[in-house]
């Protein structure tokens, strides 16, 4: 009886919640990657149009570059040796801050919502807080843990934590609400363990919704990592910002700005990486 209990089990635990055991077998859909195509093509003219007003207003209202560069000026920032230094010397402080940030705000979001899953007291409980915690503003919040810190790397990245891991919390335990209660209890009865439990029903369950809060907190940890520096540091792109606008630097400011957004889109992009390698059914569902 073991024996025949246990088949049923094996094959059910390939099977990932949402999956269709005949997306493993389907192949590149030829006008899906057409699309995705299109898609790149629209966001670089999106991004050309943006150029064209932001070069047309300075021609327009005649703006100084003091106030407002023109992209050449802000291109042409890139290779002034004054600007590189600025930028390399304070790169490395917001990328170690948001990226441990980051990675605890992971820790700490899966907790929470594990724990808000599993007690409905500690859900009723906990949920009020965590909505309220985001109407707070970051930078108030930034200003109270710089004076109680210090200006060194530890109030940033508990701002980095406070501002991205409600993102992840909400979306794991939203995953995990949704997976149907008949699963587990279909398991048990054909013998698996709470492990087995865990391991083929209700951590698949989680994954998409984890990888979901992972993709919005990681750009929203470069955000926070800038807000913390931004309010009192002595070294970051916050930092640098700062510098270059008490300067009229207005070409190194956004070209400051530009590196943040690559920085948050290299992060994001690795994120989405990882999850195309974790949860690939996923990614097959999508692609349907």
């Amino acid at each position: 009886m073991k024996q025949e209990a246990q088949l049923p089990l094996q094959t059910l635990s390939r099977i990932r919640p949402g999956q269709d055991a005949s997306l493993a077998r389907e192949l590149p859909d030829p006008r899906r990657r057409r699309q995705r195509a299109a898609g790149w093509a629209l966001s670089a003219l999106i991004v050309a149009m943006l150029i064209g007003c932001w070069q047309a207003a300075i021609w327009i209202w005649g703006l100084e570059s003091w106030i407002l560069p023109t992209p050449r000026q802000v291109v042409e920032a890139f290779g002034q040796a004054d600007t590189r230094s600025l930028i390399l010397d304070n790169i490395g402080p917001t990328v170690t801050e948001a990226l441990t940030g980051f990675l605890l705000c992971l820790v700490l979001g899966s907790a929470l919502a594990v724990a808000m899953f599993i007690s409905r007291i500690l859900r009723d409980a906990l949920y009020p807080l965590l909505i309220a915690s985001q109407a707070i503003p970051t930078i108030a919040i930034g200003a109270v843990l710089v004076a109680a810190m210090g200006f060194g790397p530890g109030p940033k990245v508990v701002v980095v934590v406070l501002y991205s891991f409600f993102a992840v919390t909400v979306n794991v335990y939203d995953s995990l609400q949704s997976l149907d209660p008949e699963l587990p209890a279909l398991l048990r009865t054909l013998g698996a363990s709470p492990w087995q439990v865990l391991r083929t029903a209700r951590i698949p369950a989680a994954l998409p919704g984890f990888f979901t809060g992972a993709k919005l907190a990681v750009a929203y940890s470069v955000s926070g990592a800038i807000y913390g520096e931004w309010v009192g540091a002595t070294g970051g792109l916050g930092y640098a910002l700062q510098m270059a606008r008490n300067q009229f630097a207005e070409s190194t400011v956004l070209a400051i700005v530009l590196v943040m957004a690559a920085i948050g889109l290299i992060a994001f992009g690795v994120v989405a990486l990882l999850e195309r390698l974790i949860v690939p059914w996923r990614r097959h569902g999508n692609e349907r």
